[in-house]
């Protein structure tokens, strides 16, 4: 279930002349039944509704007074977040003789054309109070309260994401938390403009529309998601037209070789994430996303990340995270991610959050050879981004949640391919190959596929050096020191055990690897720092240097490097 909560407004929506029909009751009820949250989203405030409206205990939450106040029906709690009206001000508009009016806790409420009177006092007596309107109403509250303010201060207390709240409305003061909502609706009997910025306009009026929007609801969920506000951009294809991928569909796979631009990619579409108000949180085996802008990480090279820490981080409101394992044996980490998804998962189904996961290194957490996967993943699993250099080691379980398949450098068709294999599908037929900055894009629901222009992240990426420094690289990042006939097999898994193996290992094997150029290409490929591999490639064509001479040099580049204070630590 994506959209876990219904906010709906009141006079003009569930209500006709400030009467709610029984068969709408009775379409909220069967919403409430299927697991979904109920907000009363209204400009009324909490006495007058009480007495119009009995069945108010229907609702999980009450956004009263234009937003102003919180009301839980259950506990009958009230919680008022903004201040009140002025005491000068009221006492000015009796003065006035403006009738009728209204006080609430914070709204100041009245009807046409009270408005020039209203007006005139908020300037005479130089007040900072804004003048709402709604179908003749006049409604006066301080800055900044609006029913968006007040659905979301609602929406935190219940630790429900607006993305996954479909709002429905009629008149002006229902723009704001209509256009803060996931899904916007409107009554046929809406107005233009509120029609206008709906994402669904519904076809009967008042309290028969909201029951048509509950069975929509019911039917479609996720497929009501606005395209054009949801999705996120991952490019241009080449009629310059925007490619996006959208989060209540099937998983999405970036792939390629080592070096090729998939964490920068997966970067870029986490600063669209934050723009759209999305929640993310990147599962980081090797420190690569540790200085990520807008999220916060847990573990590192030597802390393992503390799970409690990290849910309770996504469980508040606008917590985006990362969660850095590193610190783990590579064996280690399956099981860890395997303890932690199941957690996400229930966080997911029961406040949205976090709307995207991206599982970096993804051969690493869900390798195919572990046994039992299918137990590990959840069976609704979208939103999710796995990347990985070897779809093919990838489980096959989790390769058949994937609807987007993004491939990318010279071998793009290659990674497509091994894609296929996993699972036993047929290739799709790409009629172009992608140029030096695209990617090769197939969306597996449509059998289309294109070359795409990726977008580029403004942050710039950095692969965290601490990593290849002191954090333990994969078996197919290590390097091994095995001499000129395979006599050996040395496996050094980061940069500090690289040069304490370099210092020991005999003069005959440290220069076969010299010779080969084994050294920068290391550097240059896996490391991915081009200012070291340049310096050892100068190192391995300098003939005149003995074994030792170039072993210190190399060492020292290193150290110099990596073993100084870390330019990630305050």
């Amino acid at each position: 279930m994506y959209f876990l909560a219904l906010a709906t407004d009141y006079d003009g929506t569930i209500a006709h002349h400030g009467v709610v029909e029984p068969e709408t009751v009775a379409a909220l009820k069967r919403c409430k039944e299927s697991g979904r949250r109920l907000i009363l989203v209204t400009g009324r405030d909490l006495p007058d509704l009480r007495r119009v409206f009995p069945e108010i205990k229907i609702f999980d939450r009450v956004v009263a007074e234009n937003g102003a106040l919180i009301y839980d029906p259950r506990t009958e709690e009230e919680f008022v977040i903004a201040e009140p009206a002025p005491p000068i001000f009221v006492e000015r508009l009796k003065q006035r003789s403006v009738e009728p009016l209204s006080i609430g806790r914070s709204i100041v409420a009245t009807w046409e054309p009270n408005e020039v009177p209203v007006l005139e006092a908020i300037r005479d007596l130089g007040l900072e109070l804004q003048v709402i309107f709604n179908k003749g109403a006049v409604m006066i509250l301080p800055p900044s309260i609006n029913k968006a303010a007040g659905l979301e201060a609602a929406l935190r207390e219940m630790e429900i994401s607006l993305q996954n709240v479909v709002g429905v409305g009629d008149a002006e003061n229902d723009h704001s938390f209509l256009r803060a909502c996931g899904c916007a609706a409107a009554v046929a009997n809406a107005l233009p403009m509120v029609k206008q910025a709906a994402d669904v306009v519904l076809e009967r009026d008042h309290g028969e529309g909201v029951i048509e929007l509950i069975e929509k609801l019911s039917r479609e969920d996720a497929r009501l998601v606005a395209r054009d506000r949801h999705g996120l951009k991952l490019g241009l294809d080449r009629h310059q037209q925007e490619v996006l991928i959208e989060p209540h569909r099937g998983g999405i796979l970036i792939a390629g070789s080592s070096g090729i631009g998939k964490s920068t990619l997966a970067v870029a579409l986490t600063e669209r994430m934050t723009e759209g108000r999305f929640e993310f949180c990147v599962f980081d085996p090797e420190g690569d996303y540790a200085e990520l802008e807008n999220a916060i990480s847990i573990g590192n090279s030597r802390d393992n990340p503390n799970v409690d820490e990290g849910l309770k981080l996504l469980r508040k409101a606008e917590g985006n995270l990362v969660v850095d394992t590193q610190s783990l044996a590579v064996s280690e980490r399956p099981a860890f991610f395997a303890k932690l998804l199941p957690k996400i998962a229930e966080l997911r189904a029961s406040t949205g959050r976090p709307h995207w996961l991206l599982i970096d290194e993804a051969h690493h957490l869900l390798p195919a050879s572990r046994e039992n996967i299918a137990q590990v993943l959840p069976e609704d699993f979208p939103s999710v981004i796995f990347i990985t250099v070897h779809p093919d080691a990838v489980a096959v379980e989790a390769l058949r949640k994937i609807q987007i398949v993004v491939a990318l450098g010279p071998k793009a068709k290659e990674v497509v391919a091994q894609f296929c294999t996993s699972i036993g599908v047929d290739e799709p037929l790409f009629g172009l190959a992608p140029e030096d900055d695209e990617v090769l894009f197939w969306d597996r629901t449509t059998n289309s596929t294109m070359a795409v222009r990726p977008e580029r992240p403004k942050q710039v990426h950095k692969r965290h050096t601490r990593k290849y420094a002191e954090g333990e690289l994969g078996a197919d990042h290590s390097f091994y020191f095995r001499g000129p006939n395979n006599e050996l097999n040395l496996r050094a898994q980061n940069l500090m055990l690289f040069t304490q193996i370099a210092d020991g290992v005999d003069d005959r094997t440290w220069e076969h690897h010299l010779r080969a150029a084994d050294y920068s290409r290391w550097f240059r490929d896996i490391i991915k720092d081009a200012d070291l591999a340049e310096t050892a490639a100068a190192i391995e064509k300098n003939g005149d240097l003995t074994a030792a001479e170039s072993r210190k040099q190399i060492n020292e580049a290193i150290a110099q490097r990596y073993t100084a204070p870390s330019k990630t630590e305050v």
